[in-house]
């Protein structure tokens, strides 16, 4: 039943977010004419490919924190389990990474230089609230599992977990 509550909660969560930066991206469309350009239209495929990645990625980790972590994707309301299992073996921060394929993927598609320069400026943001809040928010919470995963696993460039590193995930491997 648990389970059920924390996928409701996130379906709710997940749905504002994209909400509101869909709708930050579209606004965003009425400064392209300030740039003097569109990007051009061979960016179309690429757009779509990078949107529809994304958002598969996205989806996976969402799913994979109400499964595994049994909790939700907000900071506000955090999984209770640690997590490393899917993709997160492999990338600590993919959920970001699902959303700036899935943000940069709209900018390509609508060719729109307004979109795609904000994608860099969300990176950025995003990098800080991960070094200065939820990194050290998780060391505190989860110690040396934790410490482990980060020696073991890049915070965003994918690499295959080093056999060596000690990594405990506890229940939620």
């Amino acid at each position: 039943m648990r389970t059920l509550a924390d996928a409701l909660r996130t379906l709710l969560y997940a749905s504002g977010f994209i909400l509101f930066f869909g709708w930050i991206a579209l606004r965003l469309r009425a400064y392209d004419h300030n740039f003097g350009f569109t990007l051009p239209g061979g960016v179309r495929p690429i757009g779509a490919i990078l949107m529809f990645a994304g958002a598969a990625l996205a989806i996976l980790c969402v799913a994979t924190f109400v499964i595994r972590g049994r909790g939700t994707p907000a900071l506000f309301d955090p999984p209770r389990q640690f997590v490393a299992v899917g993709p997160y073996r492999y990338v600590r921060n993919p959920m970001y990474i699902g959303g700036f394929f899935l943000l940069l993927g709209l900018g390509l598609y609508l060719r729109s230089p307004a979109i795609v320069l904000v994608v860099a400026a969300i990176v950025l943001a995003c990098h800080l609230l991960v070094l200065f809040y939820e990194e050290p928010t998780l060391r505190h919470k989860f110690g040396e599992t934790y410490q482990a995963y980060c020696l073991a696993v890049g915070r965003w460039l994918p690499r295959l977990p080093r056999a060596n590193a000690r990594m405990n995930p506890g229940p939620a491997a």
